[in-house]
């Protein structure tokens, strides 16, 4: 047993057998390399990484390998997912020299931890245009013994790269640049007319094989189509998520999606299904169906949070973080049937069932079957003059027989432990659902688990918080990431509980991300804490990758906050924010969606809704059920002078419900649909 049996990441508690001596990343690793004047070797992974755990099994479990690593080397282990602050820093490193990244990333440094070389996998014999692992480890440690000077450089000109990275995207703006018409509507259309150039119009989704779900990108046409009416941004949206929802991305028993799928049409999946990105799914089919009222996406969003409630939430409180792709070594093989396994279960039920969800006797995958829906259940039973309620009841009936069944399965691994950035979208995911479905649950849900992260991951008595929990044990520095996603979500609880507390406690957390993130220099946030000193550099994470950066939601989180306190102050922080992207948005929107939306917000400024009365909370939620991208509502049973939108406005015995577009507010309407007409009017 190594180091790693003392860590809670269950990728790192892996690797705890391996005959490696490995470490955390601790000052201890770095202590002993200097000591020495030994090479750092980091390797990074995650738990449901397909090519780590190979890497694993043929390299790191070999005990002649381990032992020159270890005789060599100071080795250390990173879970990205715990330290995405090094792994940042190392993928660059890596993506300078070969040009491409992946992972397990692993990447050689001087022990003061600057960057030498960097590569992903490696074989335990040379194969694929790679040389085997022990070449490298040859390699890597003769070039630190006998040519330290080409080192040293090397580790220099790569640190300095990586450095100035940071500004590769940011556009250079005076500091008191005009923020008047900054954001016309014509920069929308550009942008959007730069997605619609990525449509796939006949399988939705962006682009060719493999299919990522692009949440953001979808979130950004959405909001579009409700600003400017364009049909074809609706349409797209519509069309990706249906092909999601029905295809085997989407798992057709147990609900939740998985990362991504290798094929255009969203049949074959990778099997790992991730919290952020459900959390991200959730908050989409939320929005969609408040536009649209169909019936398939509130089935999607009932369907996925029963699983997440099922197998991905802790008794203690929080969420886990991923379900693997692969049960006894084998990727996919808990999710897929063969046609004498359904026939068996589901008798003279089979045949219909099979029909309908591509079940047949050669597979669709690899000789097995992949549940997926070719069309709408409407379209089906209509083809087959079957009734839709009556068919509709019976493939229910077949998809538990058939999920009962597979629960006897050896299960994928699950990644348990707790981060606070993805748990944070998840419970915006949740006060989403809430808001658009009006389940209870659901906002029982978002309040309860809010409480349990700002308690759980806190440090001490002040504001500071933990970036990872497990086990009752919270650890390392919360990122930028975590603290955006944090307030965010605490607004979006906000507005589906009206509690004012949450306003509160979302400012003092701005103010702290202020006080300890921002970088002057450049009017952005770094990823660090200005506390935090285990790292080669603090960098800036500015892209909307699988998550949305935490740049561009702080952005957004500072509007609502300007709106929401009447500090103008940080409308105007945001809004020079977003200048200094624009230029980036406007040339790859793909990888920048978030700020696209926040950019919209400016374009098309948010409206304020304010409802007061003793019934004020009850018809917000009648409100909530309508699709109204940013705008702001609050809701009292009084006046409160503390809020600039709840100020001076006494409620009477009967509800008055205030539209209003900065702070000047119509004359009052006494029904949620009068005030939509004043709304949509504006």
């Amino acid at each position: 047993m190594n180091r790693l049996q003392f860590e809670t990441s269950p990728y790192l508690r892996q690797h705890a057998h391996n005959p490696v001596d490995w470490y955390a990343w601790k000052p201890e690793a770095f202590e002993r390399a200097r000591r020495e004047d030994k090479p750092i070797l980091v390797s990074i992974g995650y738990s449901t990484c397909h090519w780590c755990h190979v890497m694993e099994r043929e390299s790191f479990e070999d005990k002649d390998i381990a032992d020159y690593m270890n005789f060599h080397f100071v080795c250390i282990k990173v879970d990205r997912e715990e330290r995405p602050d090094v792994d940042q820093i190392y993928m660059e490193a890596c993506q300078v020299f070969s040009g491409s990244g992946g992972w397990p990333l692993n990447c050689f440094l001087t022990p003061d931890g600057r960057p030498y070389y960097a590569g992903t996998y490696f074989p335990p014999e040379a194969a694929y245009n790679r040389p085997s692992w022990m070449q490298v480890l040859q390699q890597m440690q003769t070039v630190y013994r006998t040519r330290r000077e080409v080192v040293e450089d090397q580790a220099n000109r790569l640190s300095e790269m990586i450095r100035k990275t940071d500004k590769t995207f940011v556009s250079a703006i005076p500091p008191a640049a005009s923020l008047e018409n900054a954001f016309p509507k014509e920069m929308l259309d550009a942008v959007f007319q730069q997605f619609r150039r990525q449509f796939d119009a006949s399988e939705g989704g962006f682009g060719s094989a493999p299919k990522f779900p692009g949440s953001m990108s979808l979130q950004f046409l959405l909001e579009y189509h409700y600003y400017t009416g364009e049909q074809a941004a609706l349409d797209h949206v519509l069309l990706s998520i249906d092909k999601m929802a029905m295809g085997g991305i989407y798992d057709q028993l147990g609900g939740g999606f998985a990362r991504y799928a290798t094929d255009r049409a969203w049949l074959i999946p990778h099997f790992e299904k991730m919290l952020y990105d459900n959390a991200l799914l959730v908050s989409l089919l939320s929005d969609a169906y408040r536009a649209t009222g169909k019936a398939l996406y509130l089935e999607t969003i009932q369907e996925t949070l029963g699983f997440i409630e099922r197998e991905m939430t802790c008794p203690d409180g929080g969420f886990y973080s991923a379900l693997d792709a692969d049960s006894e070594g084998v990727e996919g093989k808990f999710y897929v049937w063969s046609k004498a396994e359904v026939d068996a279960i589901l008798g003279t039920d089979a045949p219909l069932f099979c029909a309908y969800y591509d079940v047949t006797e050669g597979g669709n995958w690899e000789h097995q079957n992949i549940l997926w829906r070719r069309t709408s259940l409407e379209t089906f039973a209509e083809s087959k003059n079957l009734d839709v309620p009556e068919t509709a009841r019976l493939f229910q009936l077949c998809r538990e027989k058939l999920l009962v069944a597979r629960s006897f399965r050896i299960r994928p691994g699950l990644d348990d432990k707790i981060l606070l950035d993805w748990n944070a979208l998840m419970v915006s995911a949740y006060a989403g659902a809430f808001a658009a479905t009006g389940e209870a649950k659901y906002g029982h849900i978002a309040r309860q688990q809010l409480d349990f992260l700002l308690q759980a991951f806190r440090q001490g008595e002040g504001p500071a918080l933990y970036h990872t929990y497990k086990e009752g044990k919270a650890q390392y520095d919360a990122f930028l990431d975590d603290y955006a996603f944090l307030i965010a979500a605490m607004l979006d609880v906000y507005a589906v509980v009206f509690d004012p507390a949450l306003i509160t406690t979302a400012r003092q957390y701005a103010q702290y991300v202020q006080d300890n993130f921002w970088d002057a220099e450049s009017g952005l946030f770094f990823f660090t804490s200005e506390k935090q000193t285990d790292i080669l550099y603090r960098k800036k994470e500015l892209y909307d990758n699988a998550q949305p950066s935490g740049n561009a939601t702080m952005a957004l989180n500072l509007l609502r906050l300007s709106i929401l306190t009447g500090e103008f102050a940080l409308a105007q922080t945001a809004a020079q924010m977003l200048l200094q992207m624009k230029d980036a948005v406007g040339k790859y929107p793909s990888a920048f969606a978030r700020w696209a939306s926040a950019m919209g917000t400016l374009t098309y400024p948010q409206g304020e809704i304010a409802l007061i009365g003793p019934d004020a909370r009850t018809a917000a939620a009648t409100l909530n059920r309508t699709y109204l991208p940013h705008a702001i509502v609050m809701a009292a049973a009084q006046g409160d002078d503390a809020w600039p939108l709840l100020a001076g406005k006494s409620a009477g015995a009967a509800l008055d419900i205030f539209v209003c577009k900065n702070y000047a507010c119509q004359m009052p309407v006494k029904t949620v649909e009068e005030a939509l007409e004043v709304y949509r009017g504006k």
